[in-house]
């Protein structure tokens, strides 16, 4: 989680190479190597972090989405539904479980595009269901719930109900979809001024499922304070 200069920055095809960590695509799945150091704050010794994330894609879906009309940012879900292998080296820590890939990109950054988004993925049966809703920075919304078939469809499906989530420690407005317009936060990983992440239990096509949930508010994301807080979390390397 390391900024780094243009110059750091090598890609093709298969390879995104960024200062000493990498991603390539090995055959059947995507190998990310991680060459980096804690980032905690009051950690002085900043302690190595190196290891190898294997996401191997269950479900392939070639299709990408625009989030707005002038198709300014793309949102593209490679693997709805993936199976990870985690092994570092430092700290030892080895497991494995369920994964999900995407990726974003666009022509102009998040904050000129947006003011908040919400997102949320679940499996149903073998397929996968993602429900993406947010502000755009002119005032308009959008919505949509794709359910993902394990031969690799998208199909557009009815949105489920709005299920208010309570506000995270940052006051993070937070939101999700869900049959009958509730659901429970049971863990909430990532916890910060502008974004957070948390799992839930919610009930999605008849089905009680536990749900992958995110909301990012970009105002926040690009407020004066915020953006002087991000070195001390994501450091900018001179190389």
């Amino acid at each position: 989680m390391t900024e780094r200069p243009r110059g750091s920055v090598t890609r093709d095809e298969d390879n995104l190479q960024i200062g000493p960590s990498h991603l390539r695509w090995a055959g059947d799945h995507l190998e990310i190597g991680i060459v980096e150091r804690d980032k905690r704050l009051f950690n002085p010794f900043r302690r190595r972090v190196r290891g190898t994330v294997r996401v191997y894609p269950e479900i392939a879906n070639p299709t990408a989405f625009a989030l707005d009309p002038g198709q300014s940012h793309i949102w593209h879900c490679l693997s709805p539904r993936a199976r990870v292998e985690v092994e570092m080296n430092e700290p030892d820590i080895v497991w494995s479980g369920e994964a999900y890939l995407d990726s974003n990109f666009g022509s102009e950054s998040l904050e000129e595009g947006f003011r908040v988004w919400h997102w949320s993925r679940a499996h149903i049966g073998q397929d996968a269901m993602v429900c993406y809703e947010g502000i755009r920075r002119d005032g308009s919304g959008f919505a949509s719930a794709i359910r993902f078939g394990e031969n690799g469809s998208t199909d557009q499906v009815e949105l489920p109900m709005v299920a208010p989530l309570p506000n995270s420690l940052w006051q993070i407005t937070r939101r999700t979809r869900s049959d009958n317009g509730h659901a429970k936060v049971l863990t909430t990983w990532e916890d910060t001024p502008f974004y957070a992440r948390s799992t839930l239990a919610s009930r999605i096509n008849g089905e009680d499922v536990i749900a992958v949930q995110e909301s990012l508010d970009m105002d926040r994301f690009a407020s004066g304070l915020v953006q002087f807080m991000l070195p001390y979390r994501m450091p900018r390397a001179k190389r």
